[in-house]
């Protein structure tokens, strides 16, 4: 019996979420929380930017955003007006990964989402007005993009880490494979690869879990699709030999962004808690961090200098941010190189450590106070097999993390001199 007193009670896990996997391979995750009479319904399919072509990059991204432009049982004005007079909402998201949704409302309403989410995910029409429409919004935003600085600095940085692997391709693609894709690629793309396998499903709300586990279970475990393939394997990532830089130029800009790094863990590696910390104490507790303090608030050289530790399914990437004067180029990548230097070879300090460690500790109750940060909880340690008692074992996983552990993990991951660096600006 788990101790009824525990203030960790407060956080979702074996206790209170119900956990259901239908035959078809969807996982269902529930919650109740009766504090509102809102519901909040997250997921994704296991279909990504993985499975783009690469002469059609972006393929996913366009499907997913054309799911709730119009079925075979709603045009595009009966999906927008069932929404609009509920005050519910139904977006889609192309992830790396995965096709992510969300949806809110009124609990009221929820049966009729569940039918509106099942119709978007299973019998998608592709309208041509539509398909034409939103290749214009991502053709304008992909144009953004390449006269944004601190975007076009990321995408070059991700060509040079994983140079040979899926994760160079940006999830939007470029102009030239967005105008390739055609409403019959989308037809096919979503017949071959959308499917029930790996799909999850979270739902967060002043419901009774045994009787939305139902009405999920009546609406989807029919749903089959044969062709539906495993995800593609991902391959290994390639240390990089030697330091490679890269600069993109932007005339007219007044800003360089620089983005400098190696590789990183994956999200449920030993490594990420120590990893995690490290990267808080490096570049994002306070005013963010070391970096921050030594580029930024001593130097003067930087509107902001910031690190990511960005941790997923796959290698994921270890890196910093700075957004200088271009004529501060050279002087801030010395400065930060210096730092993280510093960083593999001097172990962090107890006070540092320990203010990492109670600032992830008094963070966490923050995540958990609406029923988004719960659902996006639950998918989290869904994905990554964490465990549906990690947020039990939280304060204890941060605790255990010690300045020896930190000081391995950067050794083991920045390698100042085989960095990754990419600079975009006038």
């Amino acid at each position: 019996m788990p101790d009824l007193s525990s203030p960790l009670l407060a956080y979702p896990g074996p206790h209170d979420v119900t956990r259901v996997e239908l035959p078809n391979g969807i996982t269902i995750l529930i919650r109740s929380n009766f504090t509102t009479p809102l519901f909040v319904l997250q997921g994704y399919c296991a279909v990504g930017s993985l499975q783009d072509p690469e002469d059609k990059l972006g393929i996913n991204v366009f499907t997913a955003n054309l799911l709730n432009r119009g079925t075979r049982n709603r045009n595009f004005n009966q999906i927008f007006n069932l929404l609009e007079s509920a005050g519910a909402s139904l977006s889609f998201g192309g992830n790396m990964h995965t096709t992510s949704f969300n949806a809110k409302g009124l609990v009221e309403d929820l049966p009729s989402i569940l039918d509106l989410l099942f119709d978007t995910l299973t019998e998608p029409v592709f309208p041509d007005d539509q398909v034409e429409k939103f290749r214009a919004q991502l053709l304008t935003a992909l144009a953004i993009r390449a006269q944004d600085t601190a975007e076009m600095a990321s995408l070059t940085f991700d060509q040079i880490l994983y140079a040979g692997h899926p994760y160079r391709n940006p999830e939007e693609g470029y102009p030239e494979t967005v105008m390739k894709i055609t409403r019959q690629d989308l037809v096919d793309f979503h017949r071959t690869y959308f499917g029930p396998r790996g799909m999850v499903l979270a739902i967060v709300g002043a419901i009774n879990p045994k009787q939305i586990g139902e009405q999920v279970t009546n609406r989807f475990s029919d749903w089959q699709n044969d062709l539906q393939p495993e995800q593609p394997i991902l391959p290994d990532l390639a240390i990089l030999p030697e330091t490679i830089r890269r600069n993109v130029s932007i005339p007219g800009k007044s800003q360089a962004d620089i983005v400098m790094g190696c590789s990183g863990p994956t999200r449920n590696s030993p490594d990420f808690m120590p990893a995690s910390l490290g990267n808080n104490i490096l570049g994002v507790f306070g005013l963010m961090g070391r970096i921050g303090e030594v580029v930024r608030e001593q130097s003067g050289l930087a509107y902001y200098a910031y690190t990511g530790l960005n941790a997923g399914t796959g290698p994921g990437s270890w890196e910093v941010s700075a957004g200088v004067n271009p004529e501060n180029v050279e002087k801030a990548i010395r400065l930060i190189h210096d730092e993280v230097t510093r960083f593999i070879n001097e172990i962090v300090s107890v006070e540092e450590l320990e203010d990492s460690q109670a600032n992830y500790i008094g963070r966490l109750p923050l995540s958990m106070e609406s029923n988004s940060g719960v659902a996006a909880a639950l998918l989290s340690i869904e994905r990554h097999h964490l465990g549906l008692d990690y947020y039990q074992r939280y304060e204890s996983l941060v605790q255990e993390v010690t300045r020896e552990q930190i000081l391995a993990v950067a050794q083991k991951y920045l390698q100042p001199e085989k960095m990754a660096i990419a600079v975009a600006g006038p």
